[in-house]
């Protein structure tokens, strides 16, 4: 069965890499399918990204991470993992989606864009970072706003709105105000967000403290239009003008596909795959899920240095699982 592996896993970010360098540890055949890049979470970060770990609570598979200063860069991220890859000569397939997750006799069938595979086991690693929450506002489609914020001097010398005052948000205001564009940011709250990283939160509060950046809280977007965006405040409406709209407004995982291949979620608004935690086992004898998807919509739960154990608890049950199916075979 040339399409047949033991374990199939969905999602090519560190924790699929993870559990593919361990099933290649317990000699056990896999292949991981990635619907983008290598690592795509990470690939679509924005250029100048630092992140709130240090290098060695991202390492996967005992491969040290050697980053320039205390905080890895997301170039320093993308290197170190394409590294590993290589060293472990992981069995990945690159832009190739899965469309379909089914069971077929005693196997589960894998539909993707390319191909159709059989597998003993399932592990979805696929993360959060590909579905926007929306605006859902008048204006939201056009083509001068964008979920994904990547490079700051496309905005140089622009009239820039920034939504939401996450961590995401607050790096796009202050590096496309230090390109040179003209930024306002919008945020629904009061306050800048409590979890923005403690060395850029005193920076963007005194940027808005000076002028430079200008912020309007307890505010939301009402209204894009091509030239101009609809802010509603608490005593009413402006209209400022616009080139550009950043919705920093986060992500959330892919539960849809996750229901489509049968996997029960709680009733909750957090929405939390049921699972074995001993074995991260879903109630789908033979699927497993491994990193952030794991939480359900509290994606902030879960991050590459606290789920990078799952690999070794999802790997482990399947080879009782082998083992034990080995065992009733001789004693048939």
């Amino acid at each position: 069965m040339q399409n047949h592996y033991q374990i199939i896993i969905i999602g090519g970010g560190p924790i699929g890499l993870a559990c593919a360098i361990e099933a290649q540890k317990s000699g056990l055949n896999y292949l991981i399918l990635e619907k983008g890049a290598l690592v795509n979470s990470i690939y679509n970060y924005p250029v100048n990204m630092t992140f709130f770990s240090t290098s060695e609570r991202l390492e996967i598979g005992k491969v040290p991470f050697v980053s320039n200063n205390a905080k890895p860069t997301r170039n320093e991220a993308l290197e170190y993992y394409r590294r590993v890859t290589q060293t472990f000569k992981i069995n990945i397939h690159l832009f190739e989606e899965v469309r379909t997750v089914n069971k077929a006799g005693d196997l589960f069938g894998v539909e993707t864009t390319k191909e159709f595979y059989t597998a003993d086991n399932i592990i979805i690693a696929t993360g959060f970072y590909d579905i926007p929450y929306k605006l859902g506002v008048a204006g939201e489609e056009l083509p001068k706003v964008t979920h994904y914020y990547k490079d700051p001097h496309f905005y140089a010398f622009q009239d820039v709105i920034v939504v939401g005052a996450m961590n995401s948000g607050v790096d796009a205001a202050l590096e496309t105000w230090r390109k040179g564009a003209r930024v306002t940011i919008v945020v629904r709250g009061g306050e800048i967000g409590l979890r923005v990283k403690y060395w850029v939160r005193p920076d963007i509060e005194n940027r808005i403290k000076e002028g430079s950046i200008q912020a309007f809280f307890n505010s939301t977007v009402k209204e894009i239009r091509e030239t101009g965006v609809d802010i509603e405040m608490p005593d009413g409406i402006v209209t400022i003008k616009n080139d550009w709209v950043i919705a920093a407004t986060g992500y959330q995982p892919n539960l849809h596909f996750l229901e489509q291949v049968g996997i029960e979620l709680s009733d909750d608004e957090v929405r939390c795959p049921v699972l074995n935690t001993e074995t991260n086992e879903t109630n789908i004898h033979g699927i497993y899920l491994a990193g952030v998807i794991c939480g359900g919509m509290n994606t902030h739960r879960l991050f590459i240095e606290n789920s990078r154990e799952h690999a070794v608890k999802i790997i482990n049950s399947i080879l009782q699982n082998v083992k034990k199916d080995a065992t009733e075979q001789v004693d048939e």
